[in-house]
């Protein structure tokens, strides 16, 4: 069989698809389209990998390369063209979903709209489960108006608080709000209120304050930023209150007796650097190995087979970590407590995660990237050779072509003249006269580089790269101008799902807070039983 030769069983089913999803055997469901046409609707468990992208993340998402794949495309030939990249890349066992998405919907299965879907499903089943207490945006107003103590933490990045939050709140990623409440707040009567901009992270970080013990009251801000605002109050923008990045040793300590007994009291198991080093070995399973810290204390020293992965970001995002369903899943801290809270949500969404004990000998730690877990070549993408702004006003009069990768939605706002906007799963259609030079424009020489491989198979031999330098552009003479195109149809790199809840936008706003109460309701019984809820109960 060569490259190009699907094996006889490549095309599946969507109901075959669906009986593998809840098979024992691990299985990764990519989704091979753009972001755009993903978070417009998606099957449940399919895992958002761009064509665009693919072998840019995939050793990654996929680090045992025999597992069972099944790619989902628009029934537009992307799935073939990523069939062939993952064997090259040395995937044998590949599937394509019959008939895309639509098959999938013309099978009577929902296709979900918006991103991160099972995490947000976790959120509100959370809340129904639990009875999360909370506040709503006007009884946080009345409290502050009222001068009662208060600390209210946004379990959101720093990046996202900045953007927007509620007046006062802090900014305490959701990781790390057991691990420093210590340094906090030290007194157990004064409430504790979590937020976020609409309600999953609200929810999941007092709940994890809930889950650690802590005797203060815990509340989450019901709808987040997003309630605040159609409740008519005032967001504020551009704030950098941020949680104590030193801690004591008494807070430190605090911080792992949360972790141990969040580990005993929920009997999350433990594991040792032996079985970690062998699960790194086994060739029968996939294995991810996620330190769970903030990126200062992982930049300062962390185990060499452990990527990043903040624990409240992996929850809240887990398919842009994990792939593969079945797989072995191992968290890293160093007290404890933010593995135990990240290992309790991600169980509760089926995963197979156990915590490196926190307690045992290290080995030696390292600031270096981690050894990887990919078992294979290392990815090889030919360079293009780099063309000078200078020097593409003669290549423009010898007849090159310009294709401008960036996203869409700069490309819009300014770009050379005469350049097409591209973007790779739909190159074929641009149909370049492969007697033209081309010239490929594109924030990162890696993807320009993949493109470039898709355009060769279409016969295109003169490629060139230029770097996104709009300085340098105007300092060579090339005039940079706007666009109405791509039109939102053909920009399917942008998600037009209530994209603009975050400006003012209160239709918007309603509609996304709609959607997370809703999903719920749209799950199947196979789709619900991927949770387990009773992992959430105390031994």
């Amino acid at each position: 069989m060569t490259m190009q030769e699907p094996q006889d069983d490549f095309e599946v089913d969507a109901h075959q698809v669906k009986a593998w999803l809840s098979a024992p055997e691990e299985i990764a469901f990519l989704d091979l389209r753009e972001h755009g046409q993903y978070g417009e609707g998606h099957p449940f468990l399919a895992v958002p990998l761009p064509y665009s992208r693919l072998e840019l993340e995939v050793r990654r998402l996929l680090p045992r390369r025999d597992v069972r794949i099944v790619l989902l495309d628009d029934a537009d030939g992307v799935a073939e063209l990523a069939a062939r990249r993952l064997k090259s890349l040395g995937y044998p066992r590949l599937h394509k979903a019959r008939g895309g998405a639509a098959g999938w919907a013309g099978a009577g299965f929902t296709l979900y709209q918006g991103v991160n879907v099972p995490s947000k499903t976790l959120g509100e089943l959370v809340e129904e489960a639990c009875a999360t207490p909370h506040l709503t945006a006007i009884q946080l107003s009345e409290m502050r108006e009222s001068g009662k103590a208060l600390l209210h933490l946004d379990g959101r990045p720093l990046e996202e608080f900045r953007r927007m939050t509620v007046p006062g709140a802090r900014c305490c990623p959701n990781a790390e709000l057991g691990h420093r409440i210590s340094a906090l707040v030290d007194d157990p009567e004064t409430p504790v209120l979590v937020s976020c901009a609409g309600r999953t992270r609200s929810i999941i970080g007092a709940q994890s304050l809930i889950a650690l013990g802590l005797p203060n009251p815990v509340y989450a801000l019901e709808n987040g930023t997003q309630g605040w605002e159609l409740a008519g109050l005032a967001l504020e923008r551009g704030a950098e209150r941020s949680y104590p990045e030193a801690l004591s040793e008494a807070e430190i300590a605090a911080s792992r007796a949360r972790g141990r007994e969040a580990i005993r009291r929920y009997g999350l198991p433990v594991v040792d650097e032996m079985t970690l080093d062998a699960w790194a070995r086994d060739l029968e399973r996939t294995f991810y190995c996620f330190d769970v810290r903030g990126a200062e204390d992982y930049a300062a020293g962390h185990h060499p087979l452990a990527s990043h992965a903040p624990g409240g970001q992996l929850v809240q995002a887990s398919d842009g970590w994990i792939a593969v369903r079945g797989a072995r899943i191992a968290l890293v801290d160093d007290t404890g407590s933010r593995a135990a809270m990240a290992a309790l949500w991600l169980r509760a969404m089926g995963h197979d995660v156990t915590i490196l004990d926190p307690d045992c000998e290290r080995c030696e730690w390292t600031r270096e990237a981690p050894h990887g877990l990919f078992r294979g070549p290392p990815l090889e993408v030919p360079g293009l050779a780099v063309l000078a702004p200078e020097d593409l006003p003669g290549l423009l009069a010898a007849g090159a072509q310009i294709l401008d990768f960036r996203h869409s939605q700069d490309y819009r706002r300014g770009h050379i003249e005469g350049a097409i906007w591209a973007i790779r799963p739909r190159l074929g259609q641009l149909a370049p006269d492969p007697a033209r030079p081309l010239v490929l424009i594109a924030e990162d020489p890696l993807k320009a580089a993949l493109a470039a491989v898709d355009l060769e198979e279409l016969g295109c031999a003169e490629i060139r790269y230029m770097p996104v330098d709009e300085a340098s552009w105007a300092a060579a003479g090339l005039r940079v101008v706007e666009s109405e195109g791509p039109s939102d149809a053909e920009a399917i790199d942008r998600l037009l799902f209530v994209h603009d809840r975050h400006a003012g936008n209160h239709e918007a706003m309603r509609a996304y807070l709609a959607w997370e109460l809703g999903l719920v309701g749209q799950l199947d019984a196979q789709e619900r039983a991927v949770f387990d809820l009773e992992t959430l109960q105390p031994r």
